[in-house]
């Protein structure tokens, strides 16, 4: 006697396991940035997102990833500035997506890598890696140089403030009246280090 709930069951299973999940990757440097543009209208199965810098490669949001995803799976990212900041983080993470057999997208640069690449996908890898990495050190140094030509005329000042003085005083009461801080937070779109920092100002 065949038992076909058992069949269908397994057969689904193995369906699933071979299509794998939509596990989107999103890296924003700041609370100001918004996330939802950089993956929108694509459909998902899990989203990750960290709110972090992108100079290392230890984000809790892209741990997490990698101890979720598993073989024949496939990662989304809108480009690969979001994943790695320089070409080495690069390499070595599409290198350790694919040898497990997931796939890893980018949308801005339209690349697929699956681990069975041609040299000539590897090589696009690293051109457009570097030249990201160029653009970003490029725009350093312009931003460096604009400050220093600013603070020779008198003009710099320094970045603006993020709160106002009213918005000091109110996040200071609220505190003060036991509201959590990770709320407050939230509301006035800060990092809990920036409100931490705010709390400890004497004035």
């Amino acid at each position: 006697m065949v038992d076909l709930g058992g069949q269908f069951y397994w057969e689904n299973i193995l369906k699933r396991k071979q299509k794998g999940k939509l596990i989107g990757y999103i890296r924003v440097s700041s609370f100001a940035q918004n996330p939802d543009r950089q993956l929108e209208n694509i459909k998902l199965d899990k989203v990750f997102t960290d709110k972090v810098s992108g100079k290392t490669i230890q984000r809790p949001q892209l741990e997490a990833m990698m101890s979720f995803i598993r073989e024949g799976d496939t990662v989304i990212v809108h480009s690969m500035d979001r994943l790695a900041r320089n070409l080495d983080d690069l390499r070595k993470i599409v290198r350790n997506l694919t040898a497990q057999g997931i796939k890893i997208q980018f949308i801005k640069e339209n690349l697929i890598f699956t681990g069975e690449d041609t040299p000539m996908s590897n090589l696009l890898l690293s051109m457009l890696g570097a030249f990201a990495e160029f653009e970003r050190t490029l725009i350093r140094e312009r931003q460096l140089e604009g400050i220093a030509i600013a603070k020779q005329k008198g003009a710099y000042k320094g970045r603006k403030p993020i709160l106002n003085q009213e918005q000091i005083k109110e996040i200071k009461m609220r505190v003060k009246k036991g509201e959590k801080k990770a709320k407050i937070a939230r509301e006035f779109g800060i990092s809990r280090e920036t409100l931490y920092q705010v709390l400890r100002k004497k004035k």
